[in-house]
C-alpha cells in the first residue's frame, strides 16, 4: 500500500539535520521492533509455560525504559538546536508521543510474563490459552503495521490499524465471558482464569497503544490531530 502523501522528510539544505531525524526514526523503529518481540516472547512463555523465559522477559524492562528516556532526551534536543516547523515540528512530537506508547507496551510485556511466571508454578494449563493465543496475534500485527505504517509515512495502513482497535474489544470481552463462565461452573478455575484474563488485558493494552501509534502516523502526514475523532472522520482526513 502507498501512503496518500507528498509529505517527504530528510530533504533539508542541512545534512546534519537530516541526519538528525533519520537518527531518531531508526531509534524508534529500533524500541518499536525491541517491545514488539517482547510481547510475542511473553505469550510464548506463557503458552510454554516457561518460567525462565518470562523471567528474561522481565529483565529487559529497563532497557526499554532507558530506550525512552534516551530518544526523548533526543527529540528535545533537535526542537531546541533547529526549532523545527511544521511537518518537521509533527515528526518529533509524534516521536514524543509515541514513545511513551511503546514504553507502555513493554510494561505490558511485563505484565504477561509475570503472569507467565505464577502459571507456570501452578503447573495446570488454564482455560483460555486460545483466547490468548488469538488475541496476542492481532495485537501484535497491529502493533507491527502501526510501526510499518510509521517507518513508510503510510496514513492508509494507519487507519486499518485504526479499524481493527474495536475487533480487538468485541474479541476481549467474548474471551472475558467465556473465563467468566468457566469460574462460574468451577470455584477452583477462579484463580488461574483470573490470570488469564489479565493477560488478555494487557493484549487488549497493547491494541490500544497500536492505535494510538496509528493516530500520530496519520497527524504526521496529513497534520491533522484524529485522536478522539469519530472514524469517520479519520477516514475523512486520510482520504483527503
Amino acid at each position: 500500500m502507498v501512503a496518500k502523501t507528498d509529505d517527504v522528510y530528510g530533504d533539508h539544505i542541512s545534512n546534519k539535520f537530516n541526519d538528525e531525524l533519520l537518527a531518531l526514526k531508526t531509534r524508534f523503529l529500533k524500541m518499536g521492533g525491541l517491545v514488539e518481540a517482547q510481547i510475542g516472547s511473553a505469550v510464548v512463555a506463557l503458552m510454554e509455560g516457561d518460567a525462565s523465559f518470562a523471567e528474561e522477559i522481565r529483565s529487559k524492562d529497563r532497557l526499554v525504559d532507558r530506550m525512552e528516556m534516551d530518544i526523548d532526551e533526543e527529540a528535545m534536543l533537535i526542537i531546541a538546536r533547529r526549532q523545527p516547523t511544521a511537518r518537521d515540528l509533527r515528526l518529533v512530537i509524534s516521536v514524543i508521543r509515541m514513545v511513551a506508547d511503546l514504553e507502555r507496551v513493554g510494561d505490558e510485556a511485563k505484565k504477561i510474563a509475570k503472569f507467565a511466571m505464577k502459571l507456570s508454578e501452578e503447573g495446570t494449563s488454564p482455560q483460555g490459552y486460545g483466547e490468548v493465543r488469538h488475541i496476542g496475534a492481532h495485537v501484535m500485527s497491529m502493533l507491527h503495521d502501526s510501526l510499518d505504517a510509521f517507518a513508510r509515512l503510510d496514513s492508509e495502513q494507519a487507519l486499518q490499524v485504526m479499524k481493527e482497535d474495536k475487533r480487538v474489544d468485541e474479541e476481549y470481552q467474548t474471551a472475558a465471558r467465556t473465563l467468566l463462565t468457566f469460574m462460574m461452573e468451577d470455584a477452583r478455575n477462579i484463580s488461574r482464569c483470573m490470570s488469564v484474563m489479565w493477560v488478555l488485558r494487557a493484549l487488549e493494552r497493547v491494541g490500544d497503544h497500536a492505535c494510538n501509534i496509528a493516530e500520530n502516523v496519520i497527524f504526521m502526514v496529513k497534520g491533522e490531530d484524529v485522536r478522539h475523532t469519530s472514524m469517520e472522520e479519520a477516514e475523512r482526513v486520510v482520504g483527503r
